[in-house]
Parts: C-alpha cells; sequence; structure tokens
C-alpha cells in the first residue's frame, strides 16, 4: 500500500453509524476524520469531522432497507474532503461473533453467510452491520472488507464463567455467556499497557447508551457483566440490565404480552428510562431535581458498583478500575457516585481530578486506582483490517 492509501471503517449501532477515516501511515492506522449518521434525524445528515473543522451535510437519499443509496451519497460526499478513490478496505464492527469468530476476518461470501447465521444471538445489531457490508459490496465490489467482532475479545474467559446454570445441551447449543463491547475494551487494554501498566487487576466500565463492564487480569478478559445478549448486567439508557427470568414469564402468562412487545419493553422502554419515566439521557437526569430522576442515577450507580464487588471476587483482587465511553469519560458524578459505594474496597476520589476529567482520579491514598481513559473503537477495526490486509 502506498503511503496515500485510505481505511474506511463503520461502527453500526441499532440506529446510527460512526463511520472512521484514516490514513494507511506505514504499519498503522492513522485517523484524519470522523463520521455519523443518525439515521432517527429528520432531515438526515452526514456529521464529519476532519481536524478542527466539522460540516453537517444534508443526505437526500432515502433511506431504504438495503442502503444503497444513502452509501452511494455519503461517499460522494465523503469525497469532497477525502481522496474516497484511494480507499483500499472497509473495517466493519460486527456484534455477535458466537464461539465461531475469535479474531477479525476478511468478509468473504462464506464469511458473511456466518455473520448472517448469527443474527439470532443480536437481532437488532447484527442486521445493521449486514446492511452496511452488503450495500458497501453493492457500490464497490471489489473493495476488501473486514469484520473485527465485539465478543471475540472475550473467549478468553474460562468455560465455568461462561456457562447459565442450565441443560449442558442448551451450552453446547451455544446458549452461553459472550460478553460484548470487546472493541472498546481491547483499546482500553492497549492504553492501560501505557498509562497504568502496574494494575494487573482491573476492571473496565465502558458506560454509555449501551454499558457493560469487563474484568481483566492482565490485560485478559476474565468476565463481563453482559451475557447471552446486550440486555444482560448493569441498566443501561433504555434496557434494564439484569434481570428475573420470572418477570419475562409474568410478562408472557398473566400479561398475555406478545414477543414484541416484550422485546420493545426490554430493549427500547426499560432503563433509565424506564425508571425515571423522563429521559433515557444521565445529563438531563442529572440535571433533573425530580426524585425519579435521582433514583434511576442512584440504581444506575449502584448497580454498577454491585457488578465491580461481583466481578473482584472472579478476579481475586482488584488493582484498578477504568470508566469509559460517553458516560464514563464526561460525567463526574456518575463516577462519584460508583465510588461512594466502593469505599469499602478502599478506593477514594479526589474531588478536583474527578471533576477535571483527569486520567488519574483517585488519591495517592487510594488502595484501588481509579482511571478516566477515553476509548476508540474505530481504531481497533482499523488496526485489524490493516492486520488482516497486511497478511494477505
Amino acid at each position: 500500500m502506498s503511503s496515500t492509501d485510505l481505511l474506511l471503517t463503520f461502527n453500526a449501532g441499532s440506529s446510527t453509524v460512526k463511520i472512521g477515516i484514516f490514513a494507511v501511515d506505514g504499519a498503522k492506522a492513522r485517523r484524519l476524520g470522523k463520521g455519523v449518521i443518525d439515521f432517527r434525524a429528520e432531515p438526515l445528515l452526514l456529521g464529519l469531522s476532519r481536524g478542527s473543522q466539522t460540516f453537517d451535510m444534508p443526505l437526500k437519499a432515502e433511506v431504504t432497507k438495503d442502503l444503497h443509496d444513502v452509501i452511494d451519497e455519503t461517499f460522494r460526499l465523503l469525497a469532497d474532503h477525502f481522496d474516497i478513490s484511494t480507499t483500499r478496505a472497509a473495517g466493519h464492527r460486527v456484534v455477535h461473533g458466537g464461539d465461531l469468530f475469535t479474531r477479525a476476518t476478511m468478509l468473504d461470501d462464506a464469511a458473511i453467510d456466518a455473520v448472517d447465521a448469527l443474527t439470532p444471538l443480536a437481532p437488532l445489531h447484527q442486521p445493521q452491520a449486514l446492511r452496511f457490508i452488503r450495500a458497501l459490496r453493492h457500490l464497490k465490489p471489489h473493495l476488501a472488507q473486514t469484520a473485527s467482532f465485539d465478543t471475540a475479545f472475550h473467549a478468553t474467559q474460562d468455560d465455568l464463567v461462561r456457562r447459565f446454570a442450565i441443560p449442558r445441551a442448551l451450552h453446547d447449543e451455544g446458549v452461553k455467556r459472550y460478553g460484548f463491547h470487546g472493541l472498546s475494551y481491547k483499546f482500553i487494554v492497549g492504553e492501560l499497557a501505557r498509562k497504568a501498566p502496574h494494575a494487573a487487576k482491573t476492571i473496565v466500565a465502558h458506560l454509555g447508551s449501551g454499558a457493560s463492564l469487563c474484568a481483566l487480569d492482565q490485560g485478559v478478559s476474565r468476565d463481563c457483566s453482559m451475557g447471552f445478549s446486550t440486555l444482560d448486567g448493569i441498566p443501561m439508557a433504555t434496557r434494564p440490565g439484569s434481570l428475573d427470568p420470572g418477570v419475562i414469564l409474568h410478562l408472557a402468562g398473566e400479561r398475555k404480552q406478545s414477543f414484541k412487545e416484550i422485546e420493545d419493553l426490554l430493549y427500547h422502554r426499560s432503563g433509565l428510562l424506564g425508571v425515571s419515566g423522563i429521559s433515557a439521557d444521565s445529563r438531563d437526569l442529572l440535571k433533573d431535581a425530580r426524585p425519579e430522576a435521582r433514583q434511576a442515577i442512584d440504581l444506575f450507580t449502584l448497580r454498577i458498583a454491585g457488578e465491580i464487588g461481583r466481578m473482584t471476587a472472579t478476579l481475586g483482587g482488584l488493582d484498578a478500575v477504568v470508566f469509559t465511553a460517553g458516560i464514563g469519560e464526561h460525567q463526574p458524578q456518575i463516577r462519584a457516585g460508583v465510588a461512594r459505594r466502593l469505599s469499602w474496597l478502599g478506593l477514594v476520589i479526589d474531588e478536583n481530578a474527578n471533576a477535571a476529567n483527569d486520567v488519574m482520579i483517585s488519591t495517592r491514598e487510594s488502595r484501588v486506582a481509579a482511571h478516566v481513559i477515553a476509548t476508540d473503537e474505530e481504531q481497533i477495526i482499523a488496526d485489524e483490517a490493516l492486520s488482516i490486509l497486511r497478511s494477505g
């Protein structure tokens, strides 16, 4: 590859896509810019940033199931700011790799079919990634495409940790704990090696609209709050986190709710939104004086602290906690709320450092270190794509 080659990344969520634009700089992928399309917005916009410059560019294309027109117009708009003709590959975030994909892979016909076959394990997220993969194939059939999997990072977990207490046959069929947000955790591992190399036993709190925690031992995943699906673990913006299965039986049995009604409740009407009845955004709730808003935040921090306690048992100790993602990186009140509930572990927050979102936010006397580290999933997607291309 020449030094002018570009590499694009597509990080598809349930209603948005983040686009990374990278230059191939020797053996590394160097970010040039980033874009985002929120499919809930009207009118549809491509928000683009390059250095200190930002652009909001309207998209005229209709949003169809195959996204052909949206991708075509997006490439034309990107070409106004980058030499898109030099694009050599596109890397995609794929939420679920099952037990089949434990590392990034080139996307040929067989791999795309295999990714599609895993859709029942991630029915809201997997189809979104596949839409972009197939739309790019239609627009640029000869462009190399790769997939990076959120579940792959957690393949190192012990079989005992991954099991549910259900019949063994179901486990053997794939009903087990997989863990998610693996691309974020992989990036944090790299940052920890530079910023906190002595933190062997670390719990990372990826707190965003989707939220989870991961227990690391020497940078290797040993446990994760999310299990079989992205519904599990701690409360999120609109998802409940851990929930007694009896609640589902009650809704289906006594309340006669349909599968679709229950799915909508669990993915879109629970979490911070459900508890508060006000907003799914923790920023709104932190500014709201109503008791329902306060209770939603308190429940959020209580469950995070409780999960950290559970994972400390998995690790057999704890050296450090890392806060990352949108809430973890930018909301001191949430971090402080979690820390107060972990004082029994010896975690003491430096209020000034926490308010400033410093990298180290614990005091010198704290027995457990606390860090704030920004994550970058697109960088991992780009690095893995480049590695695959260079390996042939």
